[in-house]
């Protein structure tokens, strides 16, 4: 857990007390959360979109030995079966052809602990892209969109236990 708010704290505009509030709110109030919308408005799209082919590749080579770490040391059993899903996926959220609540549906089925423990080192795929710039825009963008999953999985857990 420490390391997730740490993974957020390092690259979004939030303190970790701020993260434990966001992440213990619903998602419907989370996604209408001003600093959430302003962290999604400040991203540099035009840089992400410019640097998609070499963002692309890193995440070709990186991304299916990160698939087989959550398959095999993570149980989850539902993952892709090449990077192109995750690339697609970005790419269509930053031409506004893909939604949160879209993103939130397709991570349903990955367990909450699986999905939090994961995330740093989804987000430290980017850490050998030398351009600083892109490098810190990217694991802004791919923290964004998984504190709103974050906040998804455990809002379905607290539903869950509740029934």
């Amino acid at each position: 857990m420490r390391l997730l708010l740490l993974t957020f704290a390092q690259n979004l505009s939030f303190s970790e007390i701020q993260l434990e509030k966001i992440l213990s709110q619903p998602l419907t109030e989370v996604l209408t959360l001003p600093g959430l919308q302003q962290e999604l408005n400040s991203l540099d799209t035009n840089l992400l979109k410019k640097s998609l082919p070499r963002a692309g590749g890193i995440l070709a080579k990186e991304l299916p030995p990160f698939y087989n770490w959550l398959k095999n040391e993570l149980g989850v059993k539902r993952v892709p079966d090449s990077p192109d899903h995750t690339t697609t996926w970005v790419i269509g959220f930053l031409h506004n052809q893909k939604s949160l609540t879209h993103l939130v549906e397709l991570h349903r089925p990955v367990p909450r602990l699986a999905l939090e423990a994961s995330i740093p080192r989804l987000v430290e795929i980017f850490e050998g892209v030398e351009d600083v710039q892109v490098r810190q825009e990217w694991q802004k963008a791919i923290a964004a969109l998984c504190l709103v999953l974050v906040v998804a999985a455990r809002q379905q857990d607290r539903v869950g236990v509740a029934m």
